[in-house]
């Protein structure tokens, strides 16, 4: 996609999807605040012998390694909760622990809303597990799914185990065939045990059956880069399950936003407002309206209703210590109803007082990147666990 300005991992494409047929030509360069791959344009590679295209994993991809904070866990409690019935809440100003995709750590940590580690998942390979950037619980709270957009692939992690189960992809190869993605974006378990990821540069969205590695379902055509779904997505880079079973699917180009049922019929699909680059749309808790992060800096996150584009809430910062540097994810907390953010390029992830829009709780130091307690190093994403109920395990 050269020539044209710096690209981070979620780059825009407003001025470069037009006449982007060679969209797996050009080479990533730096950001302004250090070297980030864009999830649009891959690197110059070389062909394997086997189907795929073999990628070249460079120094910022393996990122801080193999680490873990060293702190003792505690015992894991049983799941007593779901989505519709929590566990009791902490309160304000964060009232569910929850699991951070902290990317370039190579891990998966769950912090407590009094900032203590309660469960965490190093790498077990750098080969196969790298570069971790988003999560989500099943839905019995059991299972996590991971995406790995620079390591080509996707991941079933189970939570008290420890393990990981299952993967979808080729590691450090991308392509379109089976068993391979090209820069997996969103990763979550439906209802059914199947699979969803948001498959950015083959411009689609599959499900996946684990049982077998099938993909049961695929909108979107590698190669058509365009608004058309489900037939043709443009970047897409969410795929979001609704309660009922629809799915919330977020296109980067021109920030479009989608609701799809899983037998392909599109209910509606509208441009999200006041954005530069949509990052994993989510609904509010009461499913009425859609809360999306800008992945741009500085960042921004809208609440808006889908059906008018009326927005409800902004949060919007130019500069300072409040000021988001490509946040990825956004969602609105269960109980509290304040918004939680990953700050990723300032290596955070912070809680936003629904009505001061103040800065209530944040775990990580902006600008400061490590793995001991109290750091992260390019956070990407989240999700609340609502499932077990660590306050009183805690006490214990």
């Amino acid at each position: 996609m050269h020539p044209q300005p710096p690209l981070r991992r979620k780059a825009p494409l407003r001025a470069v999807c037009a006449g982007l047929a060679a969209f797996t030509l050009a080479l990533p360069v730096l950001a302004a605040t250090g070297a980030v791959a864009t999830p649009v344009a891959p690197p110059a590679e070389k062909a394997a012998k086997s189907a795929g295209i073999e990628v070249k994993v460079t120094p910022e991809m393996t990122g801080a390694g193999m680490v873990s904070s060293g702190v003792t866990l505690p015992p894991i409690p049983p799941v007593t909760g779901n989505r519709t019935n929590p566990v009791a809440s902490w309160g304000k100003p964060l009232p569910y622990p929850i699991v951070i995709a902290d990317r370039r750590n190579n891990r998966l940590i769950e912090i407590a809303p009094d900032k203590s580690i309660v469960w965490e998942f190093p790498s077990p390979s750098l080969k196969v597990y790298r570069g971790n950037e988003d999560v989500n619980f099943s839905m019995d709270g059991k299972q996590l799914a991971v995406s790995e957009e620079d390591n080509f692939d996707v991941h079933i992690v189970d939570y008290e185990k420890r393990a990981l189960t299952w993967t979808y992809g080729t590691p450090d190869t991308r392509g379109s065939g089976p068993n391979l993605l090209n820069y997996p974006d969103d990763a979550h378990l439906l209802a059914d045990g199947k699979f969803i990821t948001a498959d950015i540069r083959n411009c689609r969205v599959v499900i996946i059956d684990p049982k077998d590695n099938k993909i049961v379902t695929q909108w979107g055509t590698p190669g058509k880069c365009r608004h058309n779904p489900p037939h043709e997505l443009a970047h897409a880079n969410g795929a979001t399950p609704l309660a009922n079973g629809d799915i919330l699917v977020t296109e980067i180009t021109d920030a479009w936003i989608s609701r799809i049922t899983r037998e392909g019929k599109v209910l509606w699909s509208v441009k999200a407002p006041n954005m530069h680059y949509p990052s994993d749309a989510f609904p509010t808790v009461d499913g009425k309206q859609i809360i999306v992060a800008d992945f741009w800096k500085p960042g921004r996150v809208v609440i808006f209703d889908p059906l008018t584009r009326k927005v409800s809430w902004e949060y919007f910062v130019k500069d300072g210590d409040k000021a988001l540097d490509h946040s990825s994810i956004a969602r609105e907390l269960p109980d509290t109803g304040d918004i939680l953010v990953v700050d990723d390029l300032n290596d955070r992830v912070m809680v936003i007082d629904r009505k001061t829009k103040e800065i209530i709780w944040q775990y990580g130091e902006k600008g400061k990147k490590g793995h001991t307690p109290g750091l992260l190093n390019y956070p990407d994403g989240f999700d609340i666990d609502v499932f077990r109920d660590w306050k009183t395990a805690r006490r214990k």
